[in-house]
């Protein structure tokens, strides 16, 4: 028997779209000049320079994402004085995500650098299972900001602790906590000036110099993730979203910071 046209069921097209997954973000496209790019970069390297002519003992936190491999790049291509007088370190929280690890890795080779890591106090990891839970963070800021200062701000403050002067990735088109990100500024709590060497870089220049120079990046970033935390704490956002959309996504975009940079929220 011959099928006719009316005989074949009509798709409705708003259903098969939402059947879809959603686009995810995706590194952005570079649109200004070489000229642009290579002052920002010169820029960048004189304020490096000047860090590490300034200080005997900075330090460089780096999270292993994108804003800070253009950091670390800088600086392990940078003068000897430079590469020497800024260290490189991490956070490994114990609950990262195996690609972030695997960044480690990346610069070893790259580089033949190695990124130094500072882990929590196991007896506090411990206690707050015991009290919350593997993910007690979910169920409120304070669990969560525990969470952060157990694996993030009491092992910075140990890597800090014989620091004179520490800088970040921080950016400020990043947040809107972020959005009067100043170059130079006091760590109140530390006791120590805190530079942030990107606050002026935008998204599509970060990864432009990334891409120039061939820079190891995380893998997470090619699957949606332009900001990378935690595992349990970080998701994929998608195309058009903010790019820390994704970061402690159950709570108001107003207080994301994990307590690293408590100075940007305004009490």
């Amino acid at each position: 028997m011959s099928t006719v046209l009316s005989d074949i069921p009509v798709v409705d097209a708003g259903a098969v779209s939402a059947l879809r997954p959603p686009a995810l973000w995706v590194a952005p496209e570079y649109t200004g000049s070489l000229e642009a790019l290579e002052q920002k970069e010169r820029e960048l390297g004189e304020r490096l320079a000047g860090i590490a002519a300034r200080f005997f003992r900075a330090r460089f936190a780096s999270s292993l994402a994108a804003e800070d491999m253009v950091l670390t790049d800088a600086i392990l291509r940078g003068s000897p004085a430079v590469r020497a007088g800024i260290r490189v370190f991490t956070l490994q929280t114990g609950r990262l995500h195996a690609e972030t690890v695997a960044v480690l890795d990346k610069v070893q080779s790259h580089y033949g650098y190695s990124i130094e890591q500072y882990t929590p106090d196991a007896e506090a990891v411990e206690n707050y299972l015991k009290k919350h839970g593997l993910n007690g963070f979910y169920d409120s800021i304070d669990l969560r900001k525990e969470c952060c200062g157990i694996r993030k701000v009491e092992p910075l403050n140990r890597a800090l602790s014989h620091a004179d002067a520490w800088l970040t990735g921080q950016r400020r088109e990043q947040a809107v906590t972020r959005a009067e990100l100043p170059f130079e500024e006091q760590d109140e709590a530390r006791g120590i000036p805190k530079f942030n060497p990107l606050a002026d870089w935008t998204e599509p220049e970060v990864w432009a110099y990334l891409k120039r120079h061939n820079v190891p990046v995380n893998d997470l970033h090619a699957k949606g993730y332009p900001s990378i935390g935690c595992e349990p704490c970080t998701r994929a956002v998608r195309a058009g979203e903010d790019v820390r959309a994704g970061r402690w996504w159950w709570e108001s975009k107003d207080s994301k910071e994990c307590g690293l940079h408590e100075q940007n929220i305004k009490h």
